[in-house]
């Protein structure tokens, strides 16, 4: 299961610059994670300042 960006995401950008195979992108007012590129490493959820990603 992919990992989720949550609606406390501040789109700072840590976890984008986390992800080893370029799977979150800038979305509509916070980041977001392709569920097809998400290899469920976690990089990105340790790198959130605000505890926004969660496993999907």
């Amino acid at each position: 299961m992919a990992y989720v960006i949550g609606d406390a995401c501040i789109s700072c950008g840590a976890c984008a610059a986390q992800c080893p195979v370029n799977a979150i992108s800038e979305g509509d007012g916070k980041f977001e994670i392709d569920p097809d590129k998400c290899i469920d490493c976690g990089s990105c959820a340790g790198q959130c300042p605000v505890g926004a990603i969660s496993e999907g």
